[in-house]
């Protein structure tokens, strides 16, 4: 617990609490850019919540782009916009897709390659292809239109 803060979550919503002194915290310094935070289940101890509860605060700082989960070593604090240590196969699909749009090799309105193509370029699962394209989609930067395909957002250039 930081100096400052009560011990206890009160009133409301509690996650968006849990979201709020976790973004504290990392503004702080508390948890540097590369640092782990801590797990869902010191989560839970700390703030005596449900897991779902810990997850959801911990959701909002995802959304935010201010965390990224990272399987099989938790919750990292973004650094600029990249990770800590060697990224997973998903984000350097979702890095050569961020910048191919942003360079305009991909224009707005452009259909993105399907997720077979891109598993075939990368060597990846359907998995890690649909991970990536799901970071891409939660920054804004492309879109999904059922039965269409996915496309470059207009305004993401």
């Amino acid at each position: 617990m930081a100096p400052g803060e009560s011990k206890w979550l009160t009133g409301g919503l509690i996650y968006p609490q849990i979201a709020e002194r976790l973004r504290s915290r990392i503004a702080a310094g508390d948890y540097p850019p590369g640092s782990l935070l801590p797990s869902e289940a010191a989560l839970v101890v700390e703030f005596r919540v449900s897991r779902t509860t810990a997850r959801r605060g911990l959701a909002v700082l995802e959304n935010e782009g201010l965390i990224i989960a990272m399987p099989g070593r938790g919750r990292v604090v973004r650094d600029d916009g990249s990770t800590a240590g060697v990224p997973y196969r998903y984000q350097t699909i979702a890095h050569d897709l961020r910048e191919q749009i942003r360079a305009g090799t991909l224009a707005a309105g452009t259909t993105l390659p399907s997720e077979r193509a891109l598993r075939q370029r990368h060597g990846a699962s359907r998995n890690t292809v649909r991970q990536a394209l799901s970071e891409l989609e939660r920054e804004g930067l492309i879109t999904t239109e059922h039965g269409k395909g996915r496309f470059v957002r207009p305004d993401s250039g």
